[in-house]
């Protein structure tokens, strides 16, 4: 796909006027360099024996963030017990525990300077804990997802992002994706349960 607007890294004006933004809405900030701050960063913020889910996310899985969790004996992974569940006769089970973990840890598609924030999805698996079903969110964010606004973001979503999930989804599972659901965050009105870390290199779509 042609390089354009959407896959360019913001300069630092527009990264800091976006952080002050999302604190003012309720979302910690975190700036860092790059992947590897980020990894580092996200494990100081977890607490031993955590559960946590870590959101399916091109982020976390190219950071190492979601190996580093999953497979750490220091935490409670959700995804390792899905692992060991079946999902025909324990789905009611598998949603509740995806929807309300201690920790939800993922990403974002876009976020707008004057501090919201757009998550697109398929499935909606990863909006409930977003929203409210998780006690602690933690966002890794790529710097090429800063837009003006939520009428960018969503020409982000739509023109940049789904055409890359598509092609990435039809790789991994033989199927194409879609933004069947949308979650547009403007405020957190609960205290620290949300932390952005931005990350200035381009990580994720």
């Amino acid at each position: 796909m042609a390089k354009n607007k959407f896959s360019e890294l913001a300069d630092q004006k527009t990264i800091d006027r976006a952080a002050e933004s999302l604190n003012k809405n309720g979302i910690k900030t975190i700036i860092v360099g790059n992947g590897a701050e980020a990894k580092k960063k996200v494990i100081e913020l977890l607490p031993e024996g955590a559960e946590i889910m870590t959101m399916s996310s091109v982020t976390l899985d190219s950071t190492g963030i979601s190996k580093e969790i999953n497979e750490s004996a220091k935490y409670d992974p959700v995804r390792k017990k899905f692992a060991a569940m079946d999902r025909n006769t324990q789905g009611s089970l598998m949603q509740k525990l995806g929807a309300a973990p201690d920790y939800a840890i993922g990403s974002v598609h876009a976020v707008t300077e004057d501090g919201k924030v757009i998550v697109a999805s398929q499935s909606g698996s990863q909006l409930p804990a977003y929203a409210f079903g998780s006690g602690h969110v933690i966002w890794v964010v790529g710097a090429q997802k800063f837009v003006k606004n939520i009428d960018e973001g969503m020409k982000r979503v739509y023109d940049y992002v789904l055409p890359l999930e598509d092609a990435r989804a039809q790789k991994a599972y033989g199927k194409g994706s879609s933004v069947n659901k949308l979650l547009i965050l403007n405020k957190e009105a609960a205290p620290d349960r949300i932390t952005m870390i931005i990350v200035k290199e381009k990580l994720g779509f």
